[in-house]
């Protein structure tokens, strides 16, 4: 169950993240954005590993391993996410990412560390990723995007990158037993390396364009306190505790979540979109159960 909740609690902390980078789009570039909310995640993290040091010694191959899962999962998925986004929008880009991602990571955590499903596992999968891609249909705002083959393209990679770093992590992570915040540490340091040596050769833009700088950046420590730092440990403990492909389908349940805020801020919801988000829950109701001790027993 520590898995399962950790994963869930990843997913709300997105959710409620996804409305706080929202409104500093216009601010930042993407790879900026992705810059200093891993250089501020870091710099949270810190004081952490330094308070609790590793308590188990990682070889280098393992550490290498980490800072590779970091480099394509948070460097190379972020901003493979980031040019989906520009080319076909927000909807169609979790639409494809967030459908592939679980199914990647099924069957790379099957071929990479022999992790394979029950038939239960695999009905709550289908579940989820059914209801969410239901709502983001419902949920579409954008009905006049201009089909872009290379957004589908940017949106498929950033699933597989997704599904690569997820991997890589829980392999390293049940192997060595090292805990969830070094992990985090290590990778947060892989994705850092790729995204500085993208931004130098793109010639990115390094600060925000703002009328109100105070207010983004408080705006930006929050999103990244909640999204970054709290998301990225609770990740790694998910990880630690869950087959992978049940923890990143479990991921895909922030758009299910995101309604709750919504619902929180008074905001209308399709009604139909209600009701997916039940068989959403249905569906994880059927991971946590298939994936307890007396079922997998």
């Amino acid at each position: 169950m520590i898995g399962e909740i950790a994963a869930l609690s990843t997913a709300c902390c997105w959710a409620v993240a996804a409305r706080l980078f929202r409104q500093l789009g216009a601010s930042y570039s993407p790879l900026a954005l992705n810059f200093w909310k891993g250089l501020v995640a870091i710099l949270i993290l810190l004081p952490l590993t330094l308070a609790m040091p590793m308590q188990v010694e990682l070889s280098q191959v393992d550490i290498l391993w980490l800072l590779i899962s970091g480099v394509i999962g948070i460097g190379l998925g972020d901003t493979c996410f980031f040019q989906s986004l520009n080319k076909i929008g927000d909807s169609q880009s979790l639409l494809v990412a967030e459908t592939l991602a679980p199914i990647f990571t099924a069957l790379l955590a099957m071929a990479w560390i022999a992790e394979w499903l029950n038939w239960q596992q695999w009905l709550g999968i289908a579940l989820v990723i059914l209801s969410v891609d239901m709502v983001i249909k419902l949920n579409r705002r954008d009905q006049t995007k201009i089909f872009e083959a290379t957004g589908y393209i940017y949106a498929a990679l950033a699933a597989l990158c997704q599904a690569v770093g997820a991997v890589i992590s829980r392999d390293i992570l049940t192997s060595t037993g090292i805990d969830a915040a070094n992990a985090s540490q290590i990778r947060l340091l892989g994705g850092m390396a790729i995204i500085i040596v993208l931004m130098l050769g793109m010639r990115q833009r390094w600060l925000p364009k703002s009328d109100n700088p105070k207010r983004t950046w408080m705006v930006f420590c929050a999103a990244t306190l909640v999204g970054t730092f709290a998301a990225l440990y609770l990740q790694m403990v998910a990880f630690t505790h869950t087959k992978a492909a049940v923890v990143q389908t479990l991921f895909a349940t922030s758009v299910i979540l995101s309604l709750g805020i919504a619902w929180l801020l008074k905001e209308r919801i399709h009604r139909q979109a209600l009701l997916w988000s039940l068989l959403a829950l249905v569906g994880v109701a059927v991971l946590v159960a298939a994936d307890s001790p007396t079922v997998a027993a």
